[in-house]
């Protein structure tokens, strides 16, 4: 019989897989990889400002522009805060512009709501400043 805990503890390490394999796509500039992650129809909210990106193929579309505009990217994130298929988490990556040269230091947090392995929806919070 399986606790709340060991269950708990499951989904977590099953909610940072998919945060780590996400960050990895952002660190290869590999939009592909980033797509992985997410259902064929999922939807992505990139802030609250924009509208949602709907479909695998179009959020790999929005993330194409990573290797001509981001270069030296380094993510992280932090604790798996999970409800069922919900989870959230904060996250902070940094990169440099190509173009400028400048730093700059993304901060923010992410909600996800997941569907057999995989991200169905997510939602990102963030702010950006340049010269961190």
């Amino acid at each position: 019989m399986t606790t709340a805990s060991e269950e708990w503890k499951q989904l977590r390490t099953e909610y940072s897989a998919l945060v780590q394999r996400f960050g990895d796509g952002w660190e290869k500039m590999s939009a592909k990889l980033m797509g992985e992650v997410f259902t064929e129809d999922a939807t992505f909210v990139p802030d609250p400002w924009m509208s949602p990106v709907v479909g695998r193929a179009a959020i790999e579309g929005y993330w194409d522009n990573i290797p001509y505009e981001q270069s030296e990217i380094s993510f992280r994130f932090g604790e798996i805060f999970a409800a069922g298929p919900w989870f959230a988490t904060e996250f902070r990556c940094t990169f440099r512009r190509r173009r400028t040269g400048d730093k700059v230091d993304v901060r923010g947090s992410m909600f996800c709501e997941t569907l057999e392995g995989h991200i169905s929806e997510m939602r990102l919070y963030w702010d950006r400043r340049a010269g961190r």
